[in-house]
């Protein structure tokens, strides 16, 4: 099997992975060697489905000696296998670099043979890279579970961000899909990570000639949809990943049906892309709005609503705690308006410090009035000529679109999906009230 074959059969088997992303991390290129990495992000090209493709991002080989029933590559699945030796996959890393083709690498492979035979061979490959090569461009290696310590702290050592996926939300799911994997032989890895990056950057004694360990952090992946874990499980998970482990990132996979299996959903089904959508907007009023898990879903509601995103329904959910005077409310109630963003609150904290704002001054600052002008207040009063009614707040909430392709939930919480006639206004803000 020729070099390109390779590429193509282990290109096509690492596309499932989503955690794909920028560098994060500053480091300039080493005397005598070539390229190098900003934080300003390695991300200067998309594929169709909005994913970053401007990493080389393969396996080492797609040979698995598991048998997760939701993986392309799982050890039953009949498909052509490949693996590429680490001479190879280093060549072929500098030759599209050197092309342009490439700003950088994203390693992962499949566990052949054991995890520690696996993890030895991506870091023969890296090694490689960077002392060979002197390769100093961005590098993302996901770390093998049940690999030892030692050479989890090899492998951060020659990349630039690591990475373990979680995979499924629950253990009860883990055990149904894969019964050879164990919650705490992902969850082991991720804290080996996080205990290495913290020693490498505040330990300046001992650390003081070490290499930078990990120094773009570390991120995670869970698949959606291929099990029956609610939204409000998920999100508490990512909470609590990001509070234990310090993750730069959760990603969020919508599951794309691989083969036909009694415990997966059906091979025709459509990927829960809305879904995946709106926990990704979840996760970002989990990061930087000083949102709480338990704050946007409850036992009550354990599904975020496909018509509106998670800080709009927050909103309608607690209109008793609205409209706010926009000229004295604090920067943590600022955040929490629909139509303010982390950037136009501290642009509104700037500009009252010279005078009052009025709305025409919201609009210049960068504040989407469609949607806030019913949460705020400028000088004791509404936007003129706005009516807090549901049919404005749905109107400016809810796009017409949304309407049209939408449908009301039923028996069981369901995402978008077409139907034949649009539901009424007055049936979708009752629902969206928790009325229905």
């Amino acid at each position: 099997m020729d070099l390109i074959e390779k590429l193509t059969i282990l290109a096509d088997a690492a596309k499932y992975d989503a955690a794909c992303t920028s560098s994060g991390v500053n480091r300039p290129g080493r005397r005598g060697g070539i390229g190098n990495c900003t934080a300003a992000g390695i991300c200067h090209s998309f594929s169709a489905d909005g994913r970053c493709i401007s990493l080389l991002k393969v396996l080492m080989a797609n040979s698995c000696i598991y048998d997760c029933k939701y993986c392309v590559n799982r050890r039953s699945n009949d498909c052509r296998r490949a693996a590429f030796t680490p001479r190879e996959l280093a060549e072929l890393t500098i030759q599209f670099y050197r092309r342009n083709y490439i700003e950088g690498l994203f390693l992962s492979s499949a566990v052949v043979k054991n995890p520690d035979y696996t993890c030895e061979r991506m870091i023969e490959t890296l090694v490689l890279l960077r002392e060979e090569y002197r390769f100093g461009g961005y590098i993302h290696a996901k770390a093998i579970p049940g690999a030892d310590p030692l050479l989890l702290h090899r492998l951060g050592t020659l990349c630039d961000r690591m990475s373990v996926n979680i995979e499924l939300p629950s253990q009860r799911s883990l055990s149904l899909l894969c019964p050879e994997k164990r919650k705490e032989d992902i969850l082991r890895p991720m804290g080996l990570i996080r205990d290495g990056i913290q020693e490498n950057a505040s330990d300046l004694v001992r650390y003081r000639h070490a290499l930078p360990f990990a120094p773009a952090g570390q991120s995670t992946q869970m698949i959606i949809g291929a099990t029956p874990d609610t939204d409000l499980q998920i999100l508490r998970l990512t909470q609590a990943m990001y509070r234990k482990y310090r993750l730069k990132r959760v990603f969020f996979s919508a599951y794309m049906p691989v083969q036909a299996d009694s415990l997966l959903p059906a091979l025709d089904t459509k990927p829960p892309l809305l879904r995946e959508h709106r926990l990704y907007q979840a996760d970002w009023l989990l990061r930087f709005y000083g949102f709480q898990a338990e704050e946007l879903l409850d036992e009550g509601h354990q599904n975020f609503h496909p018509l509106l995103d998670p800080k709009c329904s927050w909103a309608v959910q607690h209109m008793d705690q609205f409209p706010i005077e926009v000229n004295s409310a604090p920067y943590e109630m600022l955040l929490r308006v629909p139509g303010i963003g982390v950037k136009s609150a501290q642009r509104i904290l700037a500009a009252r410090r010279a005078g009052p704002l009025q709305f025409e001054g919201l609009r210049r600052i960068g504040v989407v009035l469609k949607r806030a002008q019913f949460f705020l207040l400028c000088g004791g009063k509404l936007m003129e000529g706005v009516t807090v009614s549901p049919n404005a707040l749905l109107r400016s909430l809810v796009s017409q679109q949304d309407l049209e392709r939408a449908q009301l939930p039923q028996d069981a919480p369901e995402q978008l999906s077409l139907f034949d006639r649009p539901p009424r206004k007055e049936d979708v803000f009752q629902c969206l009230t928790g009325q229905l």
